[in-house]
């Protein structure tokens, strides 16, 4: 998800019924609440790379320097098993618009898993992959086009986790992710430092043991006239249910800091976000 102006723009993942992909839909609200289908991003037809792929985690950030929006995909052959590990780009001068595929790669040949981007304050982009097997969490500096890879900036070993998304808040950059449990939810833990490069602090629990039956797919900033508010957003896939991708569901959270570095996340029924105000709550 990303904000445009006074929209949210929300990416997601439209499969056909055997789990290949179709599309990439983009939706828009101001609300977070009302949603309006605006474009398919991606289609096979604008990306016959694509046609016989798995394509999951669509990630979406702004290059200011190239005016382009530049859109992040994990690509795997399609069917299983996964083991092509790549990432894939496209881009487009408006954040609704047709997006033009750049092709795929392996980050400076690591075999790239589930995967994230973040940009940072000060312009610069990096992905975070999981790498060695779904062992590693791997971070890498972007080139200023956000197209490729600039350098590695460091590796979390043997933390075995997915999922990953990462958000800054206070100075503190904050990574959240989950286990490596396919398609079953887990016990999401985060992590945190005061540079991306780290050290990175030890693990810690997020939620319950499943995240409320979720799996993290992304954190985001709701900024408002009176405060700024953390939303974690969940997938709750279909699979353990014995539903196809697309029937899957979405668990929306808000975010508590008991302190700068540390994180809470309970569960409530209903969730109530004032995206003027940007103050979101939960009611049980």
């Amino acid at each position: 998800m990303i904000k445009v102006g006074g929209y949210y723009y929300w990416f997601g993942e439209n499969t056909y019924p055997n789990s290949q992909f179709a599309s990439i839909p983009v939706y828009r609200s101001t609300d977070l609440r009302t949603w309006e289908f605006r474009n398919s991003a991606l289609r096979q037809a604008s990306a016959p790379e694509l046609q016989n792929a798995g394509v999951w985690r669509p990630r979406i950030i702004y290059n200011a320097r190239t005016q382009q929006y530049v859109l992040f995909l994990r690509k795997e052959n399609h069917p299983s098993p996964m083991t092509e590990n790549k990432v894939a780009i496209a881009t487009s001068p408006t954040v609704d618009g047709n997006y033009t595929y750049r092709g795929s790669f392996r980050p400076m040949g690591y075999r790239s898993f589930d995967m994230t981007v973040f940009r940072d304050t000060d312009g610069q982009a990096y992905l975070l992959s999981t790498t060695n097997g779904q062992k590693d969490l791997t971070i890498f500096r972007l080139t200023s086009d956000y197209l490729g890879i600039a350098a590695r900036v460091t590796t979390l070993h043997n933390v075995r986790r997915e999922a990953q998304s990462v958000f800054k808040r206070n100075g503190v950059y904050f990574l959240v992710s989950s286990g490596t449990t396919g398609w079953n939810p887990n016990q999401q833990k985060y992590a945190t430092a005061t540079n991306i490069a780290g050290p990175w602090s030890s693990m810690a629990n997020l939620g319950d043991s499943t995240a409320y039956g979720s799996q993290v797919t992304s954190v985001l900033p709701v900024r408002g006239s009176r405060t700024t508010s953390y939303l974690y957003l969940g997938d709750r896939w279909a699979q353990p249910r014995g539903g196809t991708h697309n029937d899957s569901t979405y668990v929306w959270l808000p975010l508590r800091f008991p302190s700068d570095r540390s994180l809470t996340m309970a569960w409530h029924a209903k969730v109530t976000i004032n995206a003027d105000t940007g103050v979101v709550w939960g009611t049980s």
